[in-house]
């Protein structure tokens, strides 16, 4: 097992990384402040895994509540949302109960989100079971729930007390969740890391063939470069913004797709692609560059070709992103490689980018 830490303060949390780590309550029992826990999962990775969780903390005297979801993006919302709280409700958990997210992304940001709001505030633990999960949304304490309007529009930061990343879990991850896991993992080269993107590139058959050590050396490597970043920039008043490298086209397909029908680590693979033509537009990286970028997200098994929405329609749903600032629009763009910054970008320079990369 390896384990970084997200420096916080009085608020840093543990992100353990290993096999095997769900049949280990002493990862868990630290941080439990009574001996109650809800855990939220969902009907794909419930049965898998749920009743593993479960047993390792009845064995240790602590009472579980198992509420289960529906599977997908689709349900990331407000009636999810609900009915945790009603689970909540009806078995009287306390302020000093503890949720634990077992499950992707959108378990996640919900179980997060209920933590933060549910008597205003609970602890809660994150074990998440996708390489996406692992390496991006457990960490940082971003949660909260799509609106039809716009993704990830309601939430709040609320950092959790600790992080599980079970490498076992993605022994039964399907190969199209494993690439949009990756998506992700390239994102961490592409903004401050050449040497991790020139790792990547060497190595992503390894990833693919789910190599236990290549795994766990990308989950390792993405984890502290993003604890690298909360730490410094908790609430992403500047550099934690390049985090979303991708995201703004991204979010946008997602949106304009209708969620769940594009996957967030395939859009954001596109989005990266996008990002990078953008950023050659303005002259601040080369054909090859993109070339490269590219080449890298198909070699992931990712879509490099964004579907045709219009350009109003992307330009409608690009002003619903978070990082808007007195109604322009700003990109997380390249100046290299490993070099990321957050611009405004010219509409001739937007247009063309769209013109480009849509097929």
């Amino acid at each position: 097992m390896q384990t970084l830490t997200v420096a916080l303060g009085d608020r840093a949390y543990p992100i353990h990384i290993g096999n095997g780590l769900l049949d280990q309550p002493a990862l868990l029992l630290p941080h439990l402040k009574i001996p109650q826990v809800a855990i939220v999962t969902n009907t794909t990775v419930g049965p898998l895994y749920l009743e593993r969780v479960q047993n390792t903390l009845l064995q240790a005297g602590v009472k579980v509540v198992a509420i289960v979801l529906p599977d997908g993006e689709a349900y990331k919302n407000s009636e999810s949302l609900n009915h945790i709280y009603d689970v909540l409700l009806q078995n009287r958990m306390e302020r000093k109960s503890t949720l634990i997210a077992l499950g992707g992304g959108v378990i996640g940001d919900l179980t997060g989100f209920a933590a933060a709001t549910y008597l205003r505030g609970v602890p809660f633990i994150q074990i998440p079971t996708t390489l996406l999960a692992q390496v991006d949304s457990s960490v940082g304490g971003k949660t909260g729930i799509n609106h039809p309007l716009g993704k990830n529009m309601i939430g709040a930061f609320y950092q959790p007390q600790v992080v599980l990343a079970d490498t076992e879990t993605l022994n039964t991850l399907p190969d199209r969740e494993l690439s949009a896991g990756i998506a992700e993992v390239i994102k961490y080269g592409l903004i401050s890391d050449l040497p991790f993107f020139e790792w990547l590139e060497a190595n992503m058959e390894l990833l693919l063939a789910r190599d236990p050590q290549a795994l766990t050396y990308a989950i390792r490597t993405s984890c502290q470069n993003k604890a690298d970043v909360v730490a410094a920039d908790e609430r992403e008043s500047g550099r934690r913004a390049l985090l979303n490298l991708g995201h703004t086209f991204g979010h946008a397909i997602e949106a304009g797709m209708g969620y769940g029908n594009v996957l967030h680590g395939e859009a954001v693979g596109t989005g990266m692609v996008m990002a990078a033509v953008l950023s050659q537009q303005l002259g601040w990286i080369s054909a090859q560059d993109v070339a490269r970028t590219r080449a890298l997200i198909v070699k992931a098994r990712l879509p490099d070709v964004a579907p045709d929405l219009g350009h109003e329609k992307y330009l409608d749903l690009m002003g619903l992103d978070k990082k808007v600032e007195g109604g322009k629009l700003r990109f997380v763009l390249l100046k290299a490689i490993g070099d990321a910054i957050v611009s405004e970008a010219p509409p001739t320079a937007l247009t063309a980018t769209l013109d480009a990369c849509h097929g």
